[in-house]
């Protein structure tokens, strides 16, 4: 039987993803399992970018004119990537204390990885992908990776919340990602909520304020939201529930092992049950 390397915990935004990733490695571990948990916003994600810039060689060599008095840093701090540029600005700002003006801050934040055309982003991140399997492959430890919420929800983020693209591409994205980590023997965890819109509620209540305002205008201002004229928090919702409908779609047809558990009381202990079963 191939060894399981990998799980992955998806849901919508509130569903308790974050609860649950924590969980599954707390019950892991307690059988002796050694765990590397990569949770939302990790910046050294090793299969998805978290505040990476991409820039092509030229545009690289223009940024550095434009600012040529940050021209050391940033170049001191840019990695070259596939006749490119990879520049982690939030890791340069979060964890080496490197403070940009805000004009050259958004320059770069224009270049995000998740803010660069859809066909762009598909390519980089299933190359991340590819990556990511070879170095676990590459390597005798048998830990087992836990990854929050990139293997679906991003990619949907990307393709139908921000760039509205067909069902077929956005199933394409990530039916291949799944192809990509087969050899992994991957474990999919979905985490349903029967209503979304309780759900969404419950976290703009517990989250701050500038969480829900940027949350519903990303879902809203562009992509699928903007196309079809919803607004506000029932729009957020109205989205949301259209990649709610996508993503079970997604999950029927992808070819790993999968469970989908539903957590709409928000029980932690039968939830922690449920998974200590299917962790068996």
């Amino acid at each position: 039987m191939m060894t399981r390397r990998l799980i992955l915990i998806e849901g919508l935004p509130g569903s308790g993803k974050s609860t649950v990733a924590q969980m599954v490695s707390e019950i892991l571990i307690e059988k002796g399992k050694e765990v590397q948990l990569f949770q939302e916003g990790n910046l050294d994600h090793p299969a998805d970018y978290e505040g990476v810039a991409y820039y092509d060689a030229r545009d690289f060599e223009s940024l550095l004119k434009t600012h040529e008095e940050y021209r050391e840093i940033l170049k001191s701090h840019a990695t070259a990537h596939d006749q490119g540029y990879l520049i982690p600005y939030r890791k340069m700002r979060e964890q080496r204390g490197i403070e940009l003006p805000d004009h050259i801050v958004q320059d770069i934040f224009s270049r995000d990885i998740y803010e660069i055309s859809f066909e762009q982003n598909v390519k980089m991140i299933t190359e991340k992908w590819q990556d990511f399997v070879q170095n676990v492959l590459s390597t005798n430890d048998d830990y087992i990776t836990i990854f929050e919420c990139c293997f679906i929800q991003n990619p949907l983020t990307m393709g139908l919340v921000k760039c509205n693209q067909t069902k077929e591409q956005n199933m394409q994205y990530v039916l291949d990602l799944g192809r990509i980590i087969h050899a992994l023997n991957p474990l999919l965890i979905y985490i349903d909520q029967k209503n979304i819109s309780y759900t969404f509620d419950k976290a703009v209540r517990e989250r701050p304020k500038e969480w829900s305002e940027g949350f519903i205008n990303y879902y809203t201002n562009q992509g699928l939201g903007q196309a079809q004229g919803y607004q506000g928090v029932q729009g957020t919702v109205q989205v949301l529930q259209e990649r709610k409908k996508l993503e079970s779609e997604i999950y029927d047809l992808l070819q790993m092992d999968k469970v989908w558990l539903d957590n709409s009381d928000y029980d932690l202990e039968v939830c922690r049950r449920k998974l200590e079963k299917i962790l068996e």
